[in-house]
This record gives structure tokens, C-alpha cells and sequence, in this order.
């Protein structure tokens, strides 16, 4: 039943370490970043457009006011010296508001495109590592089933085995192995206690050989039970 237990909990270490286990998280934690990166990408470039728009309709208005006023100059209907001189002075003030606006215009342009590139870039990334995420799911899902079959295989044989043991014996048996790593039976094997490591002094070797082979022994010093084998040197 010990060599069981020990299967079982190698089973379950094995089956928390696999490396895919700690390889989906990885890639989720990665998800859950190129998700957050994305988000404030996406609003930078909604931001953007915005800024855009307004600088859209600013240029827009300024040409609209030229035109016009190129249009009263081209007519020829202004017929003050003075009306005249302060129309070209706005239409010229007008030519330097217009190129400084386009040339901000432009800027908000490129700082757009870059924004979307990075939006594009962020979502091809976090398209392939959902990819990745379901490839590795489903490599781990597939090795778990795999040491699920056996622990299921293991435990059926250990309930068989603890059904053809007295109570008592189980029950003592449970309550060593819960409070000694794991083991809770040991084998003595040329007179040293496979649960602890430890040599038997001669006194105490003595003292096992006197038993019947019916009687449960333990170990003075770790306290488990000692299984006797054919070689523990009694």
C-alpha cells in the first residue's frame, strides 16, 4: 500500500509541475499583458482620431476664411487703399495660420499611424498567443488524462489492498503517513529503516527478530511501521 501511496503522490507532483502547466500560465499572464497594452493603444489612437478631426476642421475653417477673402480680392471689388491693404494682410496672416495647422495636422497624422501600427502589431501578437495557449492546453489536457488513468489504476488497486487490512492497522497506518511525509510504512532492509535512514542498533534488531511475524512493529526513532523483508538482516 506504501509503494501505492508514494505512486499516487508522485502522480499528483508530476501532474502540477508538468511544464505545460507552467507554461499555460506563462502565456497567460502574457495574454493578459498584450491585453492591457492593447486597450491603451486603442485609445490612444481613438484619441488621436479625435485630435485629428479637430485639426481637420480647423484647417478647413481657415482655408474657408481665405478663400473668401482671396475671392473679395480677386474681385476687385475693395476699393480702399486701407480696406485693401489690412485684406492682404489677413489673407497672408490666414497663409501662415493655414501651413502652421496643416503642419500639426500632419504630425497628429503620423503619431496616428504609428498608434494603429502598434494596435495591429499588439493583436497579431495576441492572436498567436491564444493560439499557443490552446496548443499547450491541449498538450497538458492530454498528458493529465494520461496520469489521471494511472492514479485512477493505482487507487482501485490501494482500496482493493486496504479492504484485506484490519481497521486498526489502517487507520494507524493513515495517521503515521499524514504526519511523517507520506510514509507510514517502511521497509527494513539490512537492518536500516528505508522511512528514515537510520541503521538499527543491534539491541533493537535483536528485539524485532523476537516478534512473530503477525506482530506490527515500529521504528523507535521515526515511529513508522517497519515491514520486515527477506533481507532486513534479522
Amino acid at each position: 500500500m506504501q509503494k501505492l501511496d508514494l505512486k499516487l503522490d508522485q502522480l499528483a507532483h508530476r501532474r502540477a509541475t508538468l511544464p505545460e502547466v507552467a507554461e499555460v500560465q506563462s502565456i497567460a499572464a502574457e495574454h493578459t499583458r498584450l491585453g492591457d497594452a492593447l486597450v491603451v493603444a486603442q485609445t490612444t489612437v481613438g484619441d488621436l482620431e479625435r485630435e485629428q478631426k479637430r485639426a481637420d476642421a480647423d484647417v478647413e475653417q481657415v482655408r474657408t476664411r481665405k478663400a473668401r477673402d482671396q475671392k473679395r480680392l480677386d474681385s476687385g471689388q475693395v476699393s480702399s487703399p486701407k480696406e485693401l491693404e489690412s485684406l492682404q494682410r489677413e489673407v497672408e496672416s490666414l497663409n501662415r495660420r493655414q501651413s502652421e495647422l496643416e503642419d500639426a495636422e500632419l504630425e497628429i497624422m503620423e503619431r496616428l499611424e504609428q498608434a494603429q501600427g502598434e494596435v495591429d502589431a499588439l493583436t497579431a501578437q495576441r492572436q498567436t498567443t491564444e493560439q499557443r495557449v490552446r496548443e499547450v492546453q491541449q498538450n497538458r489536457d492530454a498528458k493529465w488524462a494520461e496520469i489521471d488513468q494511472e492514479a485512477e489504476e493505482a487507487r482501485a488497486q490501494r482500496a482493493e489492498l486496504a479492504g484485506q487490512l484490519p481497521d486498526e492497522l489502517l487507520a494507524l497506518y493513515e495517521k503515521i503517513r499524514a504526519s511523517s511525509g507520506g510514509i507510514g510504512a517502511a521497509a527494513l532492509r539490512r537492518r536500516m529503516c528505508e522511512g528514515c535512514q537510520m541503521q538499527l542498533d543491534p539491541a533493537e534488531v535483536k528485539r524485532i527478530a523476537s516478534f512473530a511475524p503477525e506482530v506490527v512493529i515500529r521504528h523507535d526513532e521515526c515511529r513508522r511501521i517497519l515491514v520486515r523483508v527477506p533481507d532486513s538482516g534479522l
